[in-house]
């Protein structure tokens, strides 16, 4: 009870402390929230490193103050922003953008073609999560033309051009990260690290004009966060799935659908491999085929997202789960004991010594199951599995670590991760064997020549659709793919929804399947948010 008044009196202070630039008016209380033009939300984290998108900033959900080429709508079509269109040269290998004419900076300086080779340069020797590997070069051909150069067909580089935001050449100095200026809805005002950023609406936007003129953003942890909400001192607050069975007077709980899933991953390759930095690799139990896919048919899904998620969630089955480019073919029946205690009979595992635990000559089949020691939500989900899977035989060691652990152990043993994107590259990076050990991508190092010959050939496509057929086929072509129904190398557990604690009367729009990540890509159709009338 303590801890729980201390978080409330916490997030009470702070919150007094970043209403120190609202106006008086906004304090009053009675205040009539329909003629409120301002926000006060604590939907997420603080980002790290700044908001510049030159190095990452917008990845994962809108760019808020920059605006990109292009978009997807909240059906996940991709139409125009900045662009009014674009061609691809029948090879794949020449992109040309044309731009709008009436685009301008927070500054008053125009958007002209000379930005986005700038940004597109600049993003491309940053060194940082940003791959632009496959350019070649980019140029801008005349004030709104703009060409880039391939040096290879790549159909997902369109998701460069979804979510890379313009900065302005001649404002993109050393210290634009913390003071960002860029074309999009809004323009930066105030950033009070650790505590509050302060956005004002950019009149000098192009597009719809935002309803809201001015958006202070929180940076409370969600106990905070929901405390904050509690005390009616926010307009929104993003939550886990704890608190949402509580009611908040005055707010309601907005479930948002999304792709930020949770899953195991294996290691695929047997052990006695290292890394070129020495580090172990591969393990004999779970290099065994029978023990990957009896832990995918086992595991009780909607079990998982009712008792860990509170009903806050969806089974997961891919790391595409509802996406344009999602194989529904790939989905397994699941929780199905019976099957998979035939899948590893057939293979071999029995319990000879009556302990509990199967054997196969003399391997145990016992594995650990790493998950990061601060996220619960990780952890219950390693216990619950573990839990499942022992009537079965298969003991799980769940352990706690640093990710810095955690990075130094992931080729040798299980691992609880989050993944979640709009782009189909994120398939590619964990699965492909050209980018085995590549940071934290396929960690596993798993290798299927046939599913790298789909993914190649979906990168070489010169159209979606035709890149989506091959993504499909990566997942299972009817005989083998990545998925649980072919190789298993992922036991994908569940899809987070999103939450959030929003007033009664604030309308948000349709929002799309929302990305990796809780906070800042809901605020991708912000110019949409209104009060309701």
């Amino acid at each position: 009870m303590l801890n729980k008044l201390f978080i409330m009196l916490l997030a009470l202070v702070l919150t007094v402390l970043s209403l120190s630039g609202c106006t008086q008016s906004e304090r009053m209380e009675g205040i009539n929230e329909k003629e409120k033009d301002e926000l006060i939300l604590a939907i997420g984290s603080e980002p790290d490193d700044g908001f510049d998108p030159t190095t990452g900033w917008g990845r994962y959900g809108s760019p808020l103050f920059q605006s990109t080429l292009l978009t997807r709508d909240s059906d996940l079509k991709i139409v125009n922003d900045l662009a009014t269109g674009y061609e691809v040269s029948g090879d794949g290998l020449v992109w040309s953008v044309k731009l709008r004419n009436d685009a301008k900076f927070s500054d008053g300086k125009p958007l002209t073609a000379a930005d986005v080779e700038y940004t597109f340069d600049t993003a491309s020797k940053s060194g940082s999560v940003i791959d632009l590997n496959v350019m070649e070069s980019v140029e801008a051909v005349d004030e709104y033309t703009v060409e880039f150069v391939l040096k290879e067909a790549r159909s997902t580089f369109v998701n460069s051009l979804l979510t890379t935001g313009i900065v302005p050449k001649h404002a993109h100095g050393g210290d634009y990260a913390q003071k960002p200026i860029g074309s999009g809805p809004f323009k930066f005002v105030q950033w009070d690290k650790g505590q509050q950023l302060i956005v004002e609406a950019n009149p000098l936007y192009y597009g719809a004009e935002p309803y809201f003129k001015k958006l202070t953003f929180l940076f409370l942890a969600e106990d905070a966060a929901f405390a904050a909400a509690k005390a009616g001192q926010v307009d929104m607050a993003g939550i886990p799935p704890a608190f949402s069975r509580q009611q908040v007077p005055g707010m309601r709980l907005v479930a948002l659908d999304s792709v930020d899933n949770r899953g195991i991953m294996f290691p695929y390759a047997p052990s006695g491999q290292k890394t070129a930095d020495g580090l172990n690799v591969g393990n004999d139990v779970t290099a065994d085929a029978a023990i990957r896919r009896a832990v995918n048919v086992a595991v009780d899904r909607r079990a998982l997202v009712d008792g860990v998620l509170e009903g806050r969630g969806t089974p997961a089955y891919t790391v595409c789960d509802g996406l344009p480019w999602w194989n529904p073919e790939a989905v397994i029946e699941d929780a199905d004991m019976d099957g998979a205690g035939q899948i590893l009979t057939d293979a071999g595992w029995l319990d000879n010594d009556g302990d509990g635990i199967l054997e196969k000559g003399d391997l145990k089949a016992q594995f650990t199951l790493l998950y990061p020691s601060n996220d619960q939500t990780r952890q219950y989900l390693a216990i619950s599995v573990a839990d499942m899977l022992k009537p079965l035989g298969i003991d799980i060691r769940v352990t706690g670590k640093s990710w810095d652990d955690i990075k130094t152990m992931m080729h040798s043993n299980a691992v609880l991760f989050g993944w979640g994107s709009h782009d189909p590259l994120e398939m590619y990076n964990l699965y492909h064997s050209e980018t085995t050990g590549s940071g934290w991508y396929n960690a596993g190092f798993y290798h299927n020549t046939a599913v790298d010959g789909y993914m190649d050939k979906a990168l070489a496509a010169t159209s979606e659709e035709e890149a989506i057929a091959y993504w499909k086929k990566a997942q299972w072509d009817g005989q083998t793919g990545l998925s649980a129904r072919g190789d298993a190398p992922w036991a994908w557990l569940v899809n987070l929804n999103h939450l959030y604690l929003v007033k009664e009367n604030l309308v948000v729009g349709r929002q799309k399947i929302q990305p990796h990540g809780h906070g800042w890509p809901v605020t991708d159709n912000i110019v949409e948010w209104r009060w309701d009338d």
